[in-house]
């Protein structure tokens, strides 16, 4: 009978399991790494009580432990923490995810996972405190964001801000589809695009050359009564004639962590970075008009470090675009798994979030908006709401009811109806106006500017 070859998912389990066996045979704590590659390693904090490399019990671990994850067996299987330069960089990494705790089993020691990948890690990052200069800037943005591409994410984003900028806000929308730029054509004629966007910032950000960047424009293709405002920050800039602009290579080089600019400096990462390039962008609006009321961000689709980012660090309200369809619930489901391995972000991340019905037939279907609100709701309680039957905890647990409209399983409807398919914005500039536009869109645009904190106060006249 031939060996049942491992695989990725089985070698990682098989390492979990020997974590495990060796956290409770040392009584120390472990930590398991997996690299670019998917190859595990086991860490184990022998500082205290240093192991010698001769133990017999540390070689049957180390044979053990490769044969269970080969080939995604680590160059070095075993690493011990008397013998690592920094390995503090292992033990106390921010991003560790706890696998098991020595409160559960005192005579052992704890377990913890630490991926180490070029992207992919900020979904079960935790959410870091704002710095003082971007506190309160959170609760202000929203993203909006779906699993599937292709549900009217874009056409949402531009319709939501002609409404608020409609209801008096300065609204500025920020493209962060950077492989699929889209919004930036609904909102501004390519001749007002700033010379520079989102993917500038990152790069000259890098180097410590962001400033003087232009980053926004104020929109004169989207109709807007009164006296508010919808400006735009795209994810690529219009360069001046003859000016040299490659965005790809831009984009190519954009997305990894990087090291501090001077000796000493702390790491930055993607997601540090892309918060200044926003806040930037904020920035620039404040000083020439007015602070905005509400950012909206429109994120990339899928399992994407633009959308992990935007949706864990950037936003204070998510709203989750969903269609009744097996795909988009088992592709949400794999991205609250990821929350619900670290409670606490579990617990950050639920309340702000918003599932919005995308593409909702309003005539011929009425039995179609249950159905989803079900489904939602299902994995809602799957994942990130409380165990409502444990009766453990002092605390009340969070597990709104099914019927509840505010609870965010609750699904927002935009209707969908013939004359969305073929619209041409570029033609009919005043098209978030026509009438079957407000009406696709009305309870959502509502449902949004009720969840939003009050716009900024008006400044006092000199």
């Amino acid at each position: 009978m031939s060996r049942v070859p491992v695989r990725f998912d089985t070698a990682w389990q098989a390492a979990l399991d020997h974590a495990r066996l060796a956290a409770a045979a040392f009584g120390m704590d472990i930590v398991v790494t997996r690299d670019v590659l998917g190859r595990a390693c086991l860490l184990i904090d022998d500082r205290q009580n240093p192991l010698p490399h001769d133990d017999p019990a540390v070689a049957t671990l180390r044979a053990a432990f490769t044969a269970g994850t080969k080939p995604f067996t680590g160059l070095e299987p075993l690493l011990f923490a008397s013998k690592l330069f920094a390995p503090a960089l292992y033990f106390d990494a921010n991003d560790r995810v706890q696998i098991s705790s020595r409160q559960a089993a005192p005579r052992s020691g704890s377990v913890h996972t630490l991926e180490r990948t070029v992207i992919g890690t900020d979904w079960a990052r935790n959410v870091p405190s704002p710095s003082p200069g971007t506190a309160g800037r959170r609760d202000r943005r929203v993203a909006l964001y779906g699993f599937k591409g292709g549900v009217g994410r874009t056409t949402a984003t531009a319709v939501l801000a002609r409404y608020l900028a409609g209801t008096g806000r300065c609204v500025l929308v920020v493209d962060l589809d950077l492989e699929s730029p889209g919004v930036s054509h609904l909102l501004e004629d390519p001749a007002g695009i700033p010379r520079h966007g989102i993917v500038d910032h990152l790069i000259e950000g890098g180097v410590g050359n962001a400033d003087e960047l232009e980053l926004v424009a104020r929109s004169t293709a989207l109709p807007v009564k009164g006296n508010g405002e919808v400006w735009l920050a795209p994810a690529g800039g219009s360069p001046l004639e003859g000016e040299p602009y490659d965005y790809l290579a831009k984009l190519n080089r954009i997305y990894s962590d990087l090291a501090g600019l001077n000796p000493g400096d702390g790491e930055r990462p993607f997601a540090a970075r892309l918060e200044e390039a926003i806040s930037a962008c904020e920035d620039q609006v404040t000083e020439l008009s007015r602070p905005p009321d509400v950012v909206l961000l429109d994120s990339r689709a899928g399992m994407h470090d633009i959308a992990a980012v935007t949706l864990t660090h950037l936003s204070g309200l998510a709203l989750l675009f969903a269609v009744d369809n097996p795909s988009t619930w088992e592709g949400y489901r794999m991205l609250f798994a990821q929350w619900q391995q670290r409670p606490a972000l579990a617990r950050e991340m639920r309340e702000r979030l918003r599932i919005v019905a995308a593409m909702f037939h309003s005539a011929g279907d009425a039995k179609r908006l249950p159905a989803l609100r079900d489904r939602a709701q299902e994995l809602f309680a799957d994942t990130l709401y409380d165990q409502v039957d444990t009766g453990e905890d002092d605390e009340e647990p969070y597990h709104p009811p099914l019927e509840d409209d505010d609870a965010p399983h609750a699904p927002v409807p935009i209707l969908f109806g013939n004359d969305l398919v073929g619209l041409d914005p570029l033609r009919s500039r005043d098209w978030p106006e026509l009438p079957f536009v407000e009406a696709a869109y009305r309870t959502f645009t509502t449902t949004v500017e009720r969840l939003l904190p009050p716009p900024h106060p008006a400044p006092e006249s000199s």
